[in-house]
């Protein structure tokens, strides 16, 4: 059985004589196509009455209330009194927006539109809701004015995204995410494409901006929620992950930016990722890397990894039994598999007699933290092993990975490296892209070692 799809299309304008004639009929599409929330984004005082009314009538919907830039003249101190009471009078309402600067159509004085885009995000900051913030050719300014501002108090989202990569890495280090349209399916979008491998799967969402912008193959004609399945797609294809992994991913982020409630079920113990299956045995590490993701957040590609307890062997061979349409398992969780390593021979056993593909990603100090070489106990039970090599140099090892074995850690990392090819079909020495590391150095030891090399990027975890 595949794995279910759960989509979050994060703006949509549907409130518009677009969708009068079909709107039922729309709604029940978009729910074929796994989109189980909308966020109806208001763009004046009328069309955010409008998203009010439609997220009280169905369970799914949530609203966003603000003026965009193209009316900011228009506003007034009656105009933002509206808003407030807006966003006070229902639940539903969880950000306000869209707000923000265009200065490509210029439909309002400049200093106008920065003027507004400043007391909307007072107004945030008063009412604690999180922001959706529309920028057309006004990059920098709009920067400016989110850190003069405070915005980084409510985060928030920067829509339609279309700045460079640098841009979207200070619009996250300020805590906003970068969201994705159907714009991203165009094959000469490089400056999108750039991003969304640039940044995080964490930090990403996706969207329609419905009625506008469709992505391929719609382009052309009316957007509407379904289609931010097009906009998941092509992110996928761009990450090397699949439609399910965005799609969990991007719900998780959704709901968590915007106080959704959330039926995802986090699995601890047995997870997928692309198509494999991972298998969380332990929280424990022999290293305390400097660049491991689990010190600020236990969240991997959409799963809680925290574990309450380690689980038994028939716990994870239960965890397992429910799991199907997979390549491999993987033993890999937030904490290194071999420190269970009887566990690990026990349920490799089962696997392999079940016929299924074995790995495991190490940190390659098991013996070390045994005191023998386990890698015979591993024949026959593991096809590839994957070492956690990340540097070629022991004194920047320790630094990075903080073994507590101290400068044994690295010669313990190097002999693993060197025996494991005698028990294991296919061994491959990985290092994480850290800034500061030779990665051609890595390369270049691996092999002497006899091992091939894996480099891994510093963005995605997972």
């Amino acid at each position: 059985m595949a794995e279910k799809i759960t989509l979050i299309d994060s703006h949509a304008h549907i409130y518009g004589r677009e969708f009068t004639e079909d709107f039922d009929t729309m709604m029940q599409r978009a729910a074929e196509a796994g989109v189980e929330k909308i966020m109806v984004i208001g763009a004046d005082l009328e069309s955010s009455i409008q998203a009010v009314a439609l997220a009280e009538k169905y369970p799914h919907l949530y609203a966003a209330v603000g003026i965009h830039p193209h009316d900011a003249a228009e506003v007034s101190a009656e105009c933002y009194d509206k808003v407030i009471n807006l966003a006070r009078s229902s639940a539903k309402v969880v950000a306000i927006g869209e707000i923000g600067l265009d200065f490509y159509r210029d439909r309002s004085p400049r200093d106008v539109q920065e003027d507004v885009f400043r007391r909307f995000i007072r107004l945030a900051r008063e009412l604690q809701l999180p922001l959706v913030i529309h920028d057309r050719d006004a990059h920098d300014k709009v920067m400016a004015i989110l850190r003069e501002e405070s915005a980084a108090e409510v985060g928030g989202v920067l829509h339609c995204f279309s700045g460079d990569l640098q841009m979207a890495l200070e619009c996250i280090e300020m805590g906003f995410y970068i969201s994705i349209p159907g714009t991203v399916t165009y094959a000469n979008n490089h400056s999108l494409h750039e991003v969304v491998k640039g940044v995080k799967t964490e930090h990403l969402l996706v969207e329609t901006d419905c009625p506008y912008l469709s992505p391929v193959p719609h382009r052309g004609k009316r957007n509407e929620p379904a289609y931010v399945k097009f906009a998941a797609e092509k992110v996928a294809e761009l990450k090397g992950l699949t439609l399910a992994d965005v799609a969990r991913i991007t719900t998780l982020n959704c709901e968590k930016l915007f106080r959704l409630p959330s039926s995802y079920q986090s699995e601890t113990i047995a997870y997928k990722i692309r198509n494999s299956l991972y298998l969380n045995i332990t929280n424990r590490c022999s290293n305390s890397c400097t660049f491991c993701a689990k010190f600020e957040d236990f969240t991997v590609k959409g799963h809680h990894l925290q574990l309450d307890h380690e689980p038994d062997v028939q716990e994870v061979l239960a965890a397992i039994d429910i799991k199907s349409d997979f390549d491999e398992v993987v033993f890999c969780g937030y904490g290194e598999p071999l420190i269970r390593l009887d566990l690990v021979k026990e349920v490799a056993a089962e696997l392999k007699r079940r016929g299924y593909k074995t790995r495991i990603n190490t940190d390659g100090q098991a013996n070390l933290v045994h005191g023998r070489n386990v890698l015979p106990e591993l024949q026959g039970l593991i096809d590839t092993v994957s070492v956690s090599l990340n540097t070629a140099d022991p004194s920047q090892y320790l630094k990075l990975c903080r073994s507590p074995f101290g400068d044994d850690g690295f010669k313990g990392v190097c002999n693993f490296l060197r025996e494991a090819p005698n028990y294991i079909p296919t061994v491959v020495a990985t290092a994480v892209t850290v800034p500061g590391v030779d990665i051609t150095a890595v390369k270049t030891l691996a092999e002497s070692l006899g091992v091939t090399f894996r480099e891994r990027e510093y963005a995605e975890i997972g």
